[in-house]
């Protein structure tokens, strides 16, 4: 059981705090990972999970640049809608500047505390959210209260643990890895392997999970989804010391040339049924205005 008293996020999930040249790296490092290969093979696991139709409202519950509220908003066509929903105000602002006219709104809120009304969605996604939200479980159960009875949560996420390199030096592969995972408490870390029993827990049926092992062969690649690979993350936020920074720095790159280097880490999405129960269903109550 979580402590009831946890009020922790990871830094990631307060980008309202960053100052705005670092908001702006995190916002295009977040589209740039949205556009990244392995990124969209996770996406498609997700998606066939999650199965969207035409006509459905769906919510997006931590919706980052809005990438892929636009992408559901396609799948539902005008007669449906999707409500993208993150914590930051920031990023809501610019999900609003890359908005296209499709049927998506904007609302900011908290995963774990929603103020939306139950049953008021056909499915929900909730993309690499969890790990960065001090109650999980109060996230997935908020999720749950908001899907009408037969409608779907998807919930996508890392794991951290599985996190892995070759062609680098031990010693320095493993000082970086275990600085990443200082970052997060220990249920944080393995959050992705968690998702199925989370949601089997909560009441879901038809739980399907699928991990994707996500293989990046360069330097390059890495950096997009990696930020212990990506030298243009600044200094500042690493905990490791300056020279282990450069010296990794330097193994990564050589390694690149060489064409030795490899990272792996495993995403998990797993979706599941909200099952028949006694709510009333009242899904016509919220229309959030249109952006």
């Amino acid at each position: 059981m979580e402590p009831a008293t946890r009020t922790d996020r990871t830094p990631f999930a307060d980008l309202d705090q960053s100052p705005p040249e670092m908001l702006a790296v995190l916002i295009a490092a977040l589209e740039a990972m949205g556009n990244h290969p392995e990124i969209r093979r996770v996406r498609a696991a997700a998606r066939a999970g999650l199965r969207p139709e035409s006509g459905q409202r769906l919510l997006d519950a931590g919706c980052g640049g809005g990438d892929v509220a636009r992408e559901l908003a396609a799948a539902v066509g005008p007669a449906g809608e999707v409500v993208a929903l993150d914590y930051s105000a920031a990023t809501l602002a610019a999900a609003r500047a890359r908005h296209d006219g499709s049927p998506v709104s904007y609302v900011q809120g908290d995963v774990s505390a929603l103020d939306l009304p139950d049953d008021a969605f056909d499915g929900v996604w909730c993309e690499r959210v969890l790990q960065h939200v001090p109650l999980p479980a109060a996230a997935v159960g908020e999720l749950v209260r908001v899907t009408r009875p037969g409608g779907r949560v998807c919930v996508i996420d890392t794991d951290w643990r599985s996190l892995a390199f070759d062609g680098m030096p031990d010693h320095l592969a493993a000082a970086v890895t275990s600085e990443m995972l200082h970052r997060f408490d220990a249920e944080q870390s393995v959050i992705g392997r968690s998702l199925r029993r989370r949601l089997v827990t909560a009441g879901l049926t038809e739980v399907a999970a699928t991990p994707v092992t996500c293989v990046f062969g360069t330097p390059e690649s890495a950096a997009v989804v990696l930020p212990m690979v990506n030298p243009l993350v600044p200094a500042d936020i690493w905990s490791v010391a300056p020279q282990v920074r450069q010296e990794w720095l330097t193994a990564v790159e050589a390694a690149g040339v060489r064409g030795t280097f490899l990272a792996v880490l495993t995403i998990w999405a797993v979706a599941g049924t909200v099952p028949p129960s006694t709510k009333v269903d009242r899904s016509d109550d919220f229309r959030p205005p249109r952006a």
